[in-house]
């Protein structure tokens, strides 16, 4: 006898220009697994795909059709454009507001987060977004509260998710929260797939602006790029720009949006970062040939900026072969130590 299926919640898929519909697809496939894999209860996700109207959104196909559609979560997946280049969407928005107003949980992934802030909903409330597109979402939508070092950030009623395929993330997220961890992990595993990431601060690349009408900084930060191992302080840079340390650290601030210190920590670490992806060359001589003498302050700062230790780092990203016989660690130290001592 065939066991009658519980609907615990249904989850609708907006599909909006340009919208990447491999994620619709994608979480539509996740969330059929998972319910393949709750045990002996036969619950299940309903799912549902509404195509974005001027008027609003029209459901266009349906995992269970017949019962009236109630929306627990919504989602705005990626765009496929960049986010400067997608349309506004006052239906969609709209729309978004009613499903919320009806108590459903508005969702987005990447620059779906464009779309939901769109709605105005998410002013004064944490977000986040693809780490590219950080900048953008903050200067269109300054009264979002940005917190873009997040992979999936769940604020109860709003979760928005980080990287264009974080939607595997949120969907995992998701999946815990309808029908329980073990389920959320038992699809994982048969996806292949890693539980829900925290945090994309290792994904992110150090994106330097150097678009602004500030010459004087621009020659300050070619400075910084090209010296940045054997610089000493802001002194310097502000002396090379003949300006006093005041003045220098207000407009370097107003042209980058980093202060002087932040600059050149971020341009050292993208140095090491490169370091450690590319090569064998150990984390004590990275952090000598990058501007730190003192390693364990080069291992706090790398850790706060990327989220992971150097050698983590290096394990996860890291794509130089294993060392030859004659470059073994043991060996790489020895030399480390006296090329160290002679400089």
């Amino acid at each position: 006898m065939s066991q009658k299926t519980e609907l615990v919640a249904e989850i609708g898929l907006l599909i909006y220009p340009d919208c990447q519909l491999a994620a619709i697809h994608g979480l539509t496939d996740l969330f059929r697994i998972a319910g393949q894999w709750t045990g002996e209860t036969s619950r299940a996700i309903r799912v549902s795909h509404w195509q974005a109207t001027e008027e609003g959104a029209t459901c266009v196909w349906d995992s269970h059709p017949g019962p009236a559609h109630r929306l627990g979560h919504v989602i705005a997946p990626p765009s496929l454009i960049m986010p400067e280049h997608m349309a506004p969407a006052p239906g969609a928005a709209q729309w978004l507001r009613g499903q919320h107003a009806g108590g459903a949980t508005l969702c987005s992934v990447c620059a779906g987060a464009f779309l939901l802030a769109e709605t105005g909903l998410m002013d004064g409330r944490r977000a986040t977004t693809h780490w590219a597109f950080a900048g953008q979402l903050a200067q269109r939508f300054p009264k979002v509260k940005l917190a873009a070092e997040h992979m999936v950030l769940d604020e109860g009623d709003l979760m928005t998710a980080g990287g264009i395929l974080a939607w595997a993330d949120l969907g995992l997220t998701l999946v815990g929260r309808l029908l329980g961890p073990a389920t959320m992990l038992a699809t994982a595993r048969f996806l292949l797939i890693e539980p829900p990431r925290h945090s994309q601060r290792p994904f992110a690349q150090f994106v330097p602006r150097f678009d602004h009408a500030d010459e004087a900084i621009r020659r300050s930060q070619h400075q910084i790029h090209t010296e940045a191992a054997t610089l000493q302080g802001v002194a310097e840079l502000a002396a090379a720009a003949g300006m006093t340390g005041r003045t220098f650290l207000r407009r370097f601030s107003a042209a980058t949006g980093l202060t002087p210190v932040e600059y050149l920590q971020q341009v050292r670490i993208a140095k090491a970062r490169e370091a450690l992806e590319q090569s064998l060359t150990p984390v004590d001589r990275i952090a000598w040939d990058v501007g730190y003498a003192d390693p364990a302050a080069f291992r706090k700062l790398f850790q706060r900026l990327t989220g992971l230790p150097p050698a983590a780092y290096r394990q996860q990203f890291g794509i130089a072969g294993p060392p030859s016989p004659e470059a073994r660690p043991e060996r790489l130290c020895a030399l480390s130590t006296q090329q160290m001592e002679s400089r």
